[in-house]
């Protein structure tokens, strides 16, 4: 959802004297971190993309105010309050690069940028993550649609969304926010 649609909903809820807009949209952020377990199993890469190996770690957990203080406006609202970017506008909708997309919360791996493709809805969009252990899926029925979240499994941070209108065989679009993304290039293995 738009920041205008956000400020549009924030003025109605206002002025009925309602929650603030961040809780009536996804709850407070506290809420959401209650949710995650203690600990998580994620998949480790290297700077070449190659897998290193899966560790158990546990999952990052800050306040609502710890999240403002380290990050930019923009990447709290799209990873902590589950605000979307809008089309076209983000670094990497249009970007080649090779490498990898670490989330910009924590660090992990979440996206190569082989599995990148130009799905035309001004998001970057892969057909999958790095790896499954390192994103978390779940149900998004917010504002009466049927949508499949997708998170970082180690932080929690809101990342995007997956639809089922990729290229075969799957046909998973991983539409990411690029706000909730740093890439990093590859390095070459020469060895």
């Amino acid at each position: 959802m738009g920041l205008e649609r956000r400020v549009f909903l924030g003025l109605t809820l206002a002025g009925a004297g309602s929650w603030g807009l961040d809780q009536w949209l996804v709850g407070p952020p506290e809420e959401a971190a209650s949710r995650l377990p203690a600990k998580v199993r994620i998949s480790r890469f290297d700077a070449t993309g190659r897998l290193t190996g899966t560790v158990e770690l546990p999952t990052i957990r800050k306040t609502d105010a710890q999240w403002k203080a380290s990050l930019p406006v923009d990447q709290y609202m799209v990873t902590r309050r589950g605000d979307t970017e809008l089309a076209f506008a983000g670094e990497y909708w249009n970007f080649h690069g090779d490498g990898l997309y670490l989330c910009v919360c924590c660090g992990t791996a979440l996206f190569d940028s082989k599995l990148k493709f130009n799905s035309g809805t001004g998001w970057p969009s892969f057909t999958q993550p790095i790896a499954t252990a390192n994103v978390l899926e779940s149900p998004d029925h917010s504002f009466g649609t049927n949508r499949t979240e997708v998170s970082c499994r180690l932080c929690g941070g809101h990342l995007g969304h997956l639809f089922d209108d990729g290229p075969p065989p799957e046909h998973n679009r991983f539409c990411m926010n690029s706000v909730a993304l740093r890439f990093v290039p590859r390095e070459n293995n020469l060895t």
